[in-house]
């Protein structure tokens, strides 16, 4: 069965920006993931929003999505009671909205795996009490 990658917020900036510290990490991680890649509209809004300053930051965005290199399969509205309750159990954390989405999807998506630069996944758990499989730097 195919492993399904689904890319969190400062994975896609690192991957879209040359000047990003784990640039060289990341292109050499999504080469061993197929695509497309899946994610949510979160992401997608706070990685506009990091790509704002830079020159064609949120055109290389929507690219990608045309192109379908990475799919937009999450619909909140079918989704919000469990994604409200992981926020409310990770609200020490705290959770984020994308977060909470993207480990929603882990529990969709058996077979995914969250490529991430973010170590509170570390911490999350699909399913109440499953490790979440994760392509991650070990020094974060």
């Amino acid at each position: 069965m195919r492993q399904i990658g689904i890319i969190d917020t400062g994975f896609l900036v690192a991957f879209l920006n040359s000047t990003e510290q784990y640039h060289p990490w990341v292109k050499g991680q999504l080469n061993n993931i197929p695509s497309p890649l899946l994610t949510c509209e979160p992401v997608i809004t706070e990685t506009l929003f990091l790509l704002r300053k830079i020159h064609r930051g949120e055109d290389m965005v929507f690219k990608l999505l045309t192109q379908n290199k990475i799919k937009i399969p999450f619909r909140l509205d079918q989704e919000l009671e469990s994604v409200r309750q992981l926020m409310e159990t990770y609200r020490s954390v705290p959770m984020s909205l994308a977060d909470a989405s993207l480990v929603r999807m882990s529990e969709i998506h058996s077979n995914s795996i969250i490529l991430t630069l973010d170590s509170d996944f570390r911490v999350y758990r699909k399913n109440k009490k499953q490790m979440i499989n994760l392509v991650i730097p070990d020094d974060v």
